[in-house]
């Protein structure tokens, strides 16, 4: 079986293809990684910074998936035939967990997005050969390349079976109509960005923000709180001050009054 027959995204129906396909190795018989560790550390949460918040992002959302440094298998007649992509998002397939993606078992389905982590050992190969790869028989409508060291960051759009590279806007960022938002370098990493240029957090990013908001709202309960006290001390204060005029107010009509004992009525004619 040749799947450069099959190399679209459209469904297949055809009984005696999904026989073959059913006869095909799985991704239980397929290696799933080289064992080989990203280039760094920084590549490697990179390609988890990209991941999660996206999963995070689209928390309410199914029918996705997204992975990172897993093999694509591509070609059911050759085991070694498979990329490893960086990253990489598919549409409207299964909710499940995955050891690879293998083609035929999803419906033909192969990657919407691509992103590549250069490095200099991969630098050659992703705008080269992987390119050609992912536009002419992945046909993936979009593929982007970023380095995490000198943020260097390229998108290419497919148009007519061929890449064409994306500028980016003056902010600068690029859209991606797979995800529906923007990606962008902000901070020395790759983001995924709202249309109002908001970066999407990581779920720690978000834990943070949450701490940040309840320690906020905590500071403003206090805040009132210690408004409040101090009104109560204000009228507790104004009470006092009224009664302490009530009680000089009698006193003086006590002196006033013994005075008058005294001396007499201090409106009378002498």
């Amino acid at each position: 079986m040749s799947l450069r027959v099959y190399s679209c995204s459209e469904p297949i129906t055809e009984p005696d293809i999904l026989e073959s396909i059913r006869a095909l190795p799985t991704e239980d018989d397929l290696p799933y990684d080289d064992g080989e560790p990203m280039e760094t550390a920084r590549h490697r949460d990179q390609m988890i910074l990209l991941i999660t918040s996206l999963q995070l992002h689209w928390a309410d959302r199914s029918g996705y998936y997204v992975g990172g440094n897993m093999f694509v298998h591509y070609d059911p007649s050759n085991k070694r035939r498979s990329r490893g992509p960086d990253f990489f998002l598919v549409l409207d397939v299964e909710d499940r967990e995955r050891k690879s993606w293998v083609v035929w078992q999803e419906g033909m389905r192969f990657p919407d997005v691509i992103i590549e982590l250069l490095s200099d050992t991969t630098r050659e190969v992703d705008k080269g050969e992987k390119k050609a790869l992912y536009a002419q028989l992945f046909r993936t409508p979009e593929y982007y390349l970023y380095d995490p060291f000198s943020q260097e960051f390229i998108g290419y759009h497919l148009h007519g079976g061929h890449y064409e590279e994306v500028q980016q806007d003056a902010e600068p960022k690029i859209f991606s109509a797979v995800a529906g938002l923007y990606l962008g370098v902000r901070d020395g990493w790759l983001r995924w960005l709202t249309a109002d240029g908001i970066v999407v957090p990581t779920p720690v990013e978000r834990a943070e923000q949450e701490h940040q908001r309840a320690e906020q709202e905590h500071q403003r309960a206090e805040q009132e709180r210690q408004r409040a006290d101090q009104e109560q001390q204000r009228a507790e204060q104004a009470v006092q001050q009224a009664e302490q005029a009530i009680q000089r107010a009698a006193q003086a009509e006590q002196l006033l009054a013994a005075y008058q004992r005294r001396f007499g009525n201090l409106d009378a004619p002498g």
